[in-house]
């Protein structure tokens, strides 16, 4: 009996140790969400004007990479790593909002959760006002957790989108530097094809 108390005791104790880190936690995403948010409308309103970053710094790097003069088979692969890049690097701007998605209700329930325990400590002390304080933390943290990650789902279907395009836009115009055409004409026009149908769609 004394081994379940002291177990009981044991996570009671660590639960509490995790109060503050989890309700710091909380509040940077409340912070970064905004911050995520700005980034993305200003990406969005660049690529409405026409104005792909992604595309652009892989279409200078495929130029570069062309201009060094290596034989056909080396430039395959060579062009055929450099998309591999780009795309690792999308997929890691992506993995910043997506972590939102996953930690945010996390840690709101966690906030939730914690402060529910200490609430209830306290209301068997009697002691009304730490209760009610507790409490209000609690729903509270519920609150920024759900609201981080329904605002990180929104952000991330839009750049999940952009991405998508500026994939297949760079890896035509990977197939062209490969087959030893202008890859700057084309993929510049396919932009501007891609800029209106974005622009149809917003």
């Amino acid at each position: 009996m004394d081994l379940i108390v002291l177990i009981e005791r044991t996570l009671y104790e660590v639960s509490t140790a995790l109060y503050l880190p989890v309700i710091g936690g909380c509040a940077l995403l409340v912070a970064y969400m905004p911050l995520q948010l700005g980034i993305a409308l200003h990406d969005g309103w660049l690529r409405r004007r026409g104005h792909f970053m992604e595309r652009q710094a892989f279409l200078t790097d495929l130029s570069r990479l062309r201009k060094a003069g290596h034989p056909a088979r080396r430039l395959a692969i060579d062009v055929e790593r450099l998309l591999q890049a780009h795309e690792l690097t999308l997929s890691r701007r992506l993995d910043r909002i997506r972590f939102v998605i996953k930690v945010g209700p996390a840690l709101g329930l966690m906030g939730t959760l914690i402060p529910m325990g200490i609430s209830l400590a306290a209301l068997a002390e009697g002691n009304i006002p730490k209760m009610a304080g507790s409490m209000v933390t609690a729903f509270t943290a519920t609150v920024a957790g759900l609201g981080a990650g329904v605002l990180a789902y929104l952000i991330a279907l839009s750049r999940e989108r952009w991405a998508r395009e500026d994939v297949r836009e760079m890896a035509h115009a990977a197939e062209l530097a490969i087959a030893g055409l202008n890859a700057d004409t084309p993929a510049h026009h396919l932009m501007e094809g891609a800029d209106d149908a974005l622009t149809a769609t917003a």
